[in-house]
């Protein structure tokens, strides 16, 4: 992925550069911390099955480590679907797919009582939302409807029906994915509900060679639905990755980070090109994710190039363009390049 695209920028590197020193980092304390090389080696079994996306693997791996939702854009066809399976197999987690449809009702995600004649009395059915980590597939193919009503499992982590809430099972995050607004049959995520998502991963077509690996798998007999013969395995599981989380919550944040990251967060805000800045909620998940990152890296404390690092994915969809800003073809990404560039860094 290039830098443009996948928003994991430091130090002018790449998200696979990055996400290699990370793994150069923690493979030398294997036996100090064996929670974060566990996690770490995740990416290597994703890697059996996806080609070329470790950008998006660590991606949702943060989000994994944040308690937060990651919503997955790119064209049909770039194994957004094959990547969420094969990071639950290897983390040994249940996942459960939803396909959004223009037809798909609010019940069909969260559940809905049914009657039961034996007993003359209303059941609840859980639908696929009780799960650890939920495939929404093509989310803006669905109305707005629809899409609200996985608010309150992404917010509370629970869902309420006939006056009584039922808690989701932990971990919990929701993996959407979406086709590019510009296609037809989409309808925009609501700004309450991207508001709700920790990141915004951009997933492109890939590479030459990368392409070129993919059919050369695919000749070999690699088959999508049978992730086992493809040699994936668990190699973590909900265990590792509540210690990851408790350590991660030990991360230290200097306060000079921390005004750091409200000074991105507000001059988003004063940015000409946009009409809508980052709220407070999208500078504690920038918080958040950098919290992670630093920890998956090797350390416990975060520095300004963390936050810089995941500042695209977590505030691109946090803001809105103004209408000329549109048309005159400036990109949200750019804009937050700008002003990434111009805010005073930190020593």
């Amino acid at each position: 992925m290039s830098e443009h695209t996948d928003g994991f920028i430091q130090g002018g590197a790449s998200g696979p550069a990055l996400a290699t020193a990370a793994v150069a980092t923690a493979a030398g304390a294997r036996g100090a911390d064996p929670v974060r090389q566990a996690l770490l080696d995740v990416r290597l079994e994703v890697a059996k099955a996806v080609v070329g996306q470790d950008s998006t693997v660590t991606g949702l791996l943060i989000a994994l480590l944040c308690r937060g939702h990651v919503l997955l854009e790119g064209v049909p066809g770039v194994a957004k679907t094959l990547l969420v399976r094969t990071l639950s197999a290897a983390l040994n987690l249940d996942t459960k797919r939803v396909q959004f449809t223009p037809d798909l009702m609010p019940g069909d995600i969260t559940g809905s009582l049914v009657f039961d004649s034996r007993t003359s009395e209303f059941s609840f059915r859980e639908g696929p939302v009780f799960t650890n980590i939920l495939l929404a597939d093509e989310i803006n193919r669905t109305p707005p409807k629809t899409q609200a009503s996985l608010l309150e499992a992404m917010e509370e982590r629970q869902v309420s029906a006939d006056g009584t809430s039922r808690p989701l099972p932990v971990p919990f995050i929701v993996a959407a994915t979406q086709n590019p607004v510009e296609y037809e049959g989409t309808y925009p995520l609501p700004e309450a509900q991207l508001d709700r998502f920790l990141l915004k991963l951009a997933m492109p077509l890939p590479g030459r060679a990368d392409e070129i690996e993919v059919i050369r798998r695919h000749a070999a007999g690699f088959d999508s639905r049978n992730l086992a013969a493809a040699g994936v395995r668990a190699v973590a599981g909900a265990a590792e990755l509540e210690q990851a989380r408790q350590a991660v919550a030990a991360v230290e944040v200097a306060p000079e980070v921390a005004a750091y990251i409200v000074d991105i967060v507000r001059a988003t805000r004063a940015a000409p090109s946009f009409q809508l800045g980052v709220s407070p909620r999208g500078a504690t998940a920038l918080l958040s994710a950098a919290r992670a990152w630093a920890w998956l890296s090797g350390r416990d404390f975060v520095t300004p190039d963390d936050v810089k690092a995941l500042a695209l994915p977590c505030l691109r969809h946090r803001v809105a363009l103004q209408p000329e800003a549109q048309m005159d073809g400036v990109h949200v990404d750019g804009v937050l390049a700008s002003i990434l560039a111009t805010v005073p860094v930190p020593r």
